[in-house]
């Protein structure tokens, strides 16, 4: 994508971060809680990572602080889903982190690219093998990761952009993004 903007993708793993921030400097946006973890939370402050408090009554402080970071040019990653999966579906997007484009200023200029990313297992693995879902613990699912005898590959597809201000809405935007991100997702299957 070209221009201002946010980029959206379903989650499947912690992977996800390395992935992404692979092709294109971009600012991750994350749950306030990520901060704090051990490892994850250096790299993702490190990295200029924008923290949120998933807390509805904090939805408008959080909001502008999205706005602002928009309005300064920052192309801002974020997963809607609001968790990560086993990577082999995509859950609804949750609207509320789309709001802040919504705005007078920010409407006319911003776009949203929906990105699917895929992983796909070694040869003989679970399919679910990169997915980081659950209760599962970094720590093993690093460990499990890294010691696989042999890897598997990921496939990461940009879509074309979704001009905000042809959007009626949060809702509208957050829906044609996740739409457009399954049928990415359910091609590779």
């Amino acid at each position: 994508m070209q221009g201002r903007g946010a980029i959206v993708a379903n989650h499947s793993s912690w992977l996800d971060i390395f992935v992404l921030n692979a092709s294109d400097r971009v600012y991750f946006v994350s749950k306030s809680e990520v901060s704090g973890w051990p490892g994850i939370g250096f790299l993702a402050r490190a990295t200029g990572t924008l923290f949120i408090a998933r807390d509805p009554r904090k939805a408008k402080e959080q909001t502008l602080l999205f706005e602002e970071r928009l309005m300064a040019g920052q192309r801002l990653l974020f997963f809607p889903e609001g968790t990560s999966t086993d990577g082999l579906r995509v859950l609804p997007f949750k609207s509320t982190l789309f709001a802040a484009m919504f705005v007078p200023e920010l409407k006319e200029a911003l776009s949203v690219q929906p990105v699917t990313v895929i992983y796909h297992a070694p040869e003989g693995e679970d399919a679910r093998t990169y997915g980081w879902w659950g209760d599962m613990s970094f720590g093993s699912h690093l460990i499990y990761t890294l010691a696989l005898p042999r890897q598997g590959l990921v496939e990461v597809v940009y879509h074309s952009p979704l001009r905000v201000s042809e959007m009626g809405d949060r809702k509208t935007l957050a829906n044609r993004a996740q739409a457009v991100v399954h049928a990415g997702h359910a091609l590779a299957e």
